[in-house]
């Protein structure tokens, strides 16, 4: 049985966004869809039958938040399987949970009630640190959410690492017939620099060459099966976070890997997946890769 898309729907303006990106990713890949709402006045009030004429205003609005998802998503694609339901958790908790038996899942980049000035709501946040699967944070300008740009970002994290995230990146660039550009951040450390402009090139120069190298390891590995897959290969100095967050303006979707540490409960994100989640100027996805 194939796992499905998972969206997180809340009737916010993230979520409608969250909803459109997810219809269009499940009909790519041809999976079903799953949209969820999170209602901890489920838990403890239980559901009042459609036809009473009592029913409490909360369950009225979780009906219509709901029942407005499915036919905006069927709207935007009646050949994708969709199917909808109402978990009696709080958000976060729900979509983790769904994410043990899903493909992906997907979130909006702030929820309903969440301050408007935030960069990142809290559940978006949450479920990208420490789900079992990708998470997909549906964020950016038009021409991100809209993946008018035909390229698929892809920061190469540390050597060994990062396959999971890689195959993630170029499965995408191939479902949508786009480019695949894969960036390996590197620096000089500091320690290594002299005070001799022509001799300060060397240690610059070979941090640069073994940059190419991972990318040379990763996209051997990654790419043998998906010759059609067009790749851009690119090793920039300067830290990763910048260099992916400026790349990201002209990307329609960007992918990083994110350890997970068994037995952890906390965030676990790093500084590069963090200040992307925030920033980006297209949606992100965040590939969990045990460690």
């Amino acid at each position: 049985m194939e796992l499905p898309l998972v969206v997180g729907v809340d009737g916010s303006n993230g979520s409608i966004d969250a909803v459109d990106w997810a219809v269009d990713e499940a009909a790519r890949h041809g999976l079903p869809l799953r949209l969820v709402h999170a209602s901890l006045w489920a838990r403890y009030e239980g559901v009042v039958p459609a036809t009473s004429p009592e029913r409490p205003a909360e369950q009225i609005l979780v009906e219509h938040i709901v029942g407005s998802a499915t036919e905006r998503a069927r709207l935007r694609n009646p050949d994708v399987k969709i199917t909808a339901d109402v978990i009696p958790a709080d958000a976060a908790s729900a979509l983790l949970e769904e994410g043990n038996h899903a493909a992906a899942v997907v979130t909006g980049s702030r929820g309903r009630g969440e301050l408007k000035g935030l960069l990142l709501g809290s559940v978006g946040l949450a479920v990208a640190a420490r789900a079992n699967c990708p998470v997909i944070v549906v964020r950016g300008d038009r021409a991100g959410l809209a993946g008018s740009h035909g390229r698929i970002l892809f920061g190469a994290g540390e050597p060994g690492e990062c396959g999971k995230a890689a195959r993630f990146a170029v499965r995408e660039a191939e479902a949508r017939g786009c480019v695949l550009d894969v960036v390996r951040a590197w620096r000089c450390p500091a320690y290594e620099a002299v005070d001799h402009p022509a001799q300060a090139q060397e240690p610059a120069h070979q941090h640069e060459e073994q940059a190419g190298a991972v990318l040379d390891a990763l996209l051997a590995d990654v790419t043998g099966d998906h010759p059609a897959v067009r790749v851009s290969r690119t090793t920039v100095e300067g830290p990763a976070r910048k260099v992916l967050v400026h790349r990201s303006a002209a990307a329609d979707l960007v992918v990083v890997g994110a350890r997970r540490s068994s037995g952890h409960l906390g965030l676990q994100l790093g500084r590069v997946n963090h200040t992307l989640l925030h920033h980006a100027a297209c949606p992100v996805a965040v590939v969990p890769l045990r460690g």
